[in-house]
């Protein structure tokens, strides 16, 4: 199995991986494949186009703002070049006008109000995240349509991808030196290696990217990572949506700084500082900012939080280290997707915050002189203190109790990291159980809980 660490951790915007990332991914590559389509000779010729969201999409997606998303996907904009303002002017024009002028296809009509339909009837069959996108003639005839499925972290596939995904040959698991499947195959290569998980991890990455390249798109994740907790210590103010939940994070840091400043000695300031480098991110993740999926926008405060915490925090910290820490962790998170879910919408939170809180633990612990089993162990206990976290997102929007959440999701992943490294590697659950723990969980949760706002805080709100 290869998941590159660019693929867990992606460059995009907020609020959600799942519901605004992926919708707007799956509306550029629908424009793609109408461009494909238009090559051939026997293709019709579409004049409008229909776009339907299902299940957590349609019950949380005007929160989560993936009818924008979409708008966004159909003027061509992709998650990682995004021009907002450009973008503002093109949306207003699309209103007026109500047709798009896609690159390489005729014009089409296309009314966001009346075309983009939330359809709040059973989820479609592949996945929670469903969108279901249509060409139309003149006449009203569907010419070509597609299914597709937002699947967590930025991640999306059609129906017929989802279905029969492409399996890995032996002669393509062949290419990469270390092709774990699992932990354990993941600790047998490293024992049998000698390798670090980071230097595994990254020897697959130099089969296909030089190491300069591998070197320079780390330092970029990271540089995106710390610019969003520093954007989030800067601003204050209402994030947007109905909840009118004001930002903390500027105000808290500002209070640690004056405490610094007096030398407190509180025991838990360092957990303060954690908590709100994790807050720093996920608010201007709710603010529709540019944030680093980790493994995904709702759980994104968790890993740049903890590895902050080291650089900031942690007595001999060694810059150099940065990109051991993201390599460790996007092996445990490629694990989790592989084997269960990081999506919310499919999984619960467990699969978001749970996740990231996981793959944290195992950075940190990496970076702090850990074993491989004593990383291994920390992504464990991090994860099976998440097993049965519920997503239930109040009014659709990532704030409430997203923000938060992230906060206590780093604080576990530390003390994940430190008691691993209190031990020998050895433990009673392997991370592999606990992982089919999360994925038997998810199946079993009530669809209530899983990112559509029917259950849970969603649904108890204080009155006044």
């Amino acid at each position: 199995m290869f998941l590159s660490v660019f693929d867990v951790f992606k460059i995009g915007i907020g609020p959600s991986s799942s519901h605004t990332m992926g919708p707007m991914t799956a509306a550029v590559r629908f424009l793609d494949m109408l461009r494909a389509q238009a090559e051939t000779a026997s293709a019709a010729f579409p004049a409008a186009l229909k776009v339907r969201l299902h299940g957590s999409l349609a019950f949380t997606g005007k929160g989560h703002a993936t009818d924008r998303a979409v708008v966004l996907g159909l003027l061509d904009y992709r998650p990682d070049n995004l021009n907002v303002d450009e973008a503002e002017g093109r949306i207003a024009e699309l209103w007026r006008t109500r047709r798009l002028h896609p690159a390489g296809l005729p014009a089409l009509d296309f009314d966001p109000e009346a075309d983009l339909v939330f359809d709040f009837g059973p989820p479609l069959p592949g996945h929670a995240n469903g969108l279901i996108f249509q060409a139309l003639d003149r006449a009203g005839k569907v010419v070509f349509s597609e299914i597709f499925y937002s699947i967590g972290g930025g991640f999306v596939v059609t129906a017929a991808e989802r279905e029969s995904p492409p399996v890995e040959t032996g002669n393509e698991a062949a290419g990469w030196p270390y092709p774990f499947h699992n932990a354990a195959a993941m600790l047998q290569m490293a024992r049998e290696s000698g390798a670090s998980i980071a230097e595994m991890k990254r020897a697959n990455e130099l089969v296909v990217r030089s190491a300069a390249e591998v070197e320079e798109k780390l330092g970029d994740i990271w540089a995106v990572m710390n610019g969003c907790i520093e954007r989030g210590l800067s601003l204050d103010g209402q994030l947007p949506g109905s909840l009118k939940v004001k930002r903390r994070a500027k105000a808290i840091h500002q209070q640690l700084l004056r405490e610094r400043g007096a030398n407190s000695s509180q025991p838990h300031v360092t957990s303060d500082w954690l908590s709100v480098y994790a807050m720093a991110v996920n608010e201007e993740n709710a603010a529709g900012g540019k944030v680093v999926t980790a493994p995904t926008n709702g759980a994104a405060g968790v890993v740049p939080a903890v590895l902050r915490y080291y650089l900031d925090h942690c007595a001999g910290a060694e810059p150099a280290k940065v990109g051991d820490f993201l390599l460790t962790a996007a092996a445990i998170g490629g694990l989790i997707k592989h084997n269960a879910s990081i999506s919310g919408a499919e999984a619960g939170c467990q699969g978001e915050v749970g996740s990231a809180a996981a793959m944290a633990a195992a950075g940190l612990c990496a970076v702090l002189g850990g074993t491989p089993e004593q990383v291994e162990n920390a992504a464990e206990i991090a994860l099976e203190h998440h097993l049965g976290m519920t997503c239930d997102p109040v009014a659709g929007l990532v704030q409430v109790p997203c923000i938060e959440r992230n906060a206590i999701g780093a604080t576990k992943a530390v003390a994940a990291a430190s008691l691993a490294l209190r031990g020998d590697g050895q433990h009673f659950m392997p991370l592999d159980n606990c992982i089919q723990a999360m994925r038997q969980t998810g199946e079993e949760m009530s669809t209530k809980f899983k990112e559509t706002s029917l259950g849970g805080l969603a649904v108890n709100l204080p009155e006044c």
